[in-house]
């Protein structure tokens, strides 16, 4: 039986550390909930897909191929494939990636 639940409350923020959880990991994509603590970040890569990135809670900046975007809870951006990203937690942050393969 399905239940509704608040996405938010399925990671949760640990001091000076990135958190990370799998919500659904399929052969076409993933859903994956990162919760950020201010000052933590991921150094930048690439990624063969694009990916949404939604902020859940907090503040963070995306750098995408040079680019810096800041995002507050409730605002979007797709990373696309094959650019470099980056993120990094202005403010402690929770997001949702979602990764679609095909």
């Amino acid at each position: 039986m399905n239940k509704q639940i608040m996405i938010a409350n399925l990671v949760n923020y640990q001091d000076g550390a990135v958190v990370s959880s799998e919500v659904i990991k399929k052969e076409t994509g993933s859903v994956t909930l990162f919760a950020f603590d201010e000052n933590q970040g991921l150094s930048e890569h690439r990624a063969p897909f694009d990916a949404l990135v939604y902020i859940l809670d907090g503040e963070a900046e995306i750098i995408i191929a040079g680019i810096s975007h800041c995002l507050r809870s409730g605002e979007m951006i797709i990373m696309p494939a094959d650019k470099p990203h980056a993120l990094n937690a202005v403010k402690r942050f929770k997001m949702m990636l979602v990764m679609i393969k095909s």
